[in-house]
Parts: structure tokens; sequence; C-alpha cells
């Protein structure tokens, strides 16, 4: 697989793997599957209450810890810089871990307006050994703008809702003015409907792929790193199988046509969604 390179340095591979719901042995058992199928970059979040099972799930891989990349994500309850510091250290006990490859601020929420405060903790943390890259989930422009203005350094990635029915263009078009790379959470969107989408299964089927490997690609071409999420060995397998093949220009603006205003999943809008 091949790589991004990060402003700071890190190197990415180009697709990760989703941990969300992923909980207990099953979920263990899911994510040692997709570490066996190739998988590099596990993400995980102080949320997601699984960040003991993703540690469990690399230590029965048997894959060195310097092979994996794994990603965390502080909640906005503990966005006071102390409250920070300890949370990173809390996770890193979860997992079994001594550093993250990636640590990011889950969500603006720009109302209780702490979030400049918790990324100066972010900046301490990566000072101290405890992460080796920081970045944000879910932040728009007018945050990282602020970020940028009020510290010293800026976020390598943004992790934000990102799929055929929401492309967020205006969004990508900032990161990539800025050095920032896109990741994508739900990069297949809700996938009981999407997968049904006409459109592209004609061009799945044009390129003789499934609905899925067709999304991912067409992430993939505009420089997206996906993070999509199966516990099935065949389907993570699938959603790796995407280096084969390549979408035209017209191809890659049909899909891109069917973004939707009101394309989000859940109406997760960060000028007004908050979570903590």
């Amino acid at each position: 697989m091949q790589t991004y390179m990060l402003r700071d340095g890190l190197k990415l591979p180009q697709i990760g793997f989703g941990t969300y719901q992923l909980n207990g042995n099953v979920g263990a058992n899911a994510i040692v599957a997709a570490l066996n199928n190739g998988y590099r970059l596990l993400d995980t979040a102080y949320n997601y209450e699984n960040e003991g099972t993703v540690g469990a799930a690399l230590r029965r891989s048997g894959v060195p810890r310097d092979q994996v990349l794994i990603t965390s994500k502080l909640p906005g309850r503990y966005y006071q810089t102390q409250a920070a510091i300890e949370t990173i250290q809390e996770s890193l006990y979860r997992t079994g871990l001594d550093y993250f490859d990636l640590y990011l601020l889950h969500w603006p929420n720009p109302r209780r307006d702490q979030y400049v405060m918790a990324w100066e903790a972010l900046i301490e943390a990566k000072k101290f050994g405890l992460v080796r890259s920081i970045g944000v989930c879910n932040f728009l422009p007018e945050h990282l703008e602020r970020l940028a203005k009020e510290t010293s350094e800026s976020p390598v990635i943004n992790q934000i809702e990102l799929h055929p029915y929401f492309n967020q263009q205006a969004q990508r078009e900032y990161h990539q003015a800025h050095q920032i790379l896109t990741e994508a959470w739900s990069p297949l969107g809700r996938a009981s409907v999407m997968l049904q989408d006409p459109l592209l299964q004609q061009l799945a089927a044009k390129y003789h792929k499934n609905v899925g490997q067709l999304i991912l690609r067409w992430e993939l071409q505009l420089g997206i790193l996906p993070i999509p999420k199966s516990a099935t060995p065949s389907r993570q397998k699938g959603n790796l199988d995407v280096f084969d093949f390549e979408i035209s220009p017209t191809d890659m603006t049909a899909i891109a046509s069917l973004t939707r205003a009101d394309g989000r999943t859940t109406q997760q809008d960060p000028a007004v969604y908050e979570e903590f």
C-alpha cells in the first residue's frame, strides 16, 4: 500500500481501519483479522470505549508495534489542560501502549469554546512523547484558522465525514491549501442506502468492482485517507482491493455530482453539534 506523508513527516497508509462499535472479544477478533488482512492504521477514540480492545487485538495479532499506527481521540469533556494530559495517559494505559502515533481532538464544541486550550494540551503531549503527531476531527475552516492564529502549531490532519453524498469540496480545498491531510470517517456513508445508488452500481459494474470499492477508489483519487470499518474478513480484504484500477475524470465528476447540501448521515454539523 502506498502512503501519505503528513506535514510533520509521519507516513500513513492510504487506507485505515475504523474500529467504532468493535468492542470486547468479538471486536478484538475483527481487528486481529483486519491486521492479518494488511491494515496498518487503526482508528479508535476514548468515547468508543474500545481502546483496550484495540490494544488487545494488536498484541494478539503478533504484528510488531512499530509496524502499526494507532489513532485515538480526546473527548470534549476533557478539554481542560490537565484533564487532557491525564486522559491521554489513561488511554495509553487502556491500550497498553507507550505512545499514540496520531492523536486528535474529537469535536470543536464551539459553544463551550475550549478547543484552543485542548489543542495546546496536545502540543504539550507531543513534546512529552505521549503522541507522535496531532490533528483534529470535524473542525471547520474557521476553527482551523483560529488554531493557526492563536497557537504555535496547526493540525496535520482533519478527520471529517466524507462520502459521495457529502463530498466536502470546499473543506478539502482548504485542507489542501494549508497542507492538512483529509481523512474520511463514514467513507461509505449510510451503506444500506449508498450501496444501492443506481449510478454507483452502474459505475462499479463498469470497473468490475463492488460499490464500496468504487467509492474508496474515488476517495483515494481525491487524495483522501478513508477509514472503512467491517467485522467481516472478506469485506475487509475487499476494501483494500482498490489499487488495480483507476476511475476516469468523467466518472470522478459523475460521482462528485451526487453530493447534497443535507448529505450528512446523522446531521452532525460541527458549527452547532457538540459531543462530550
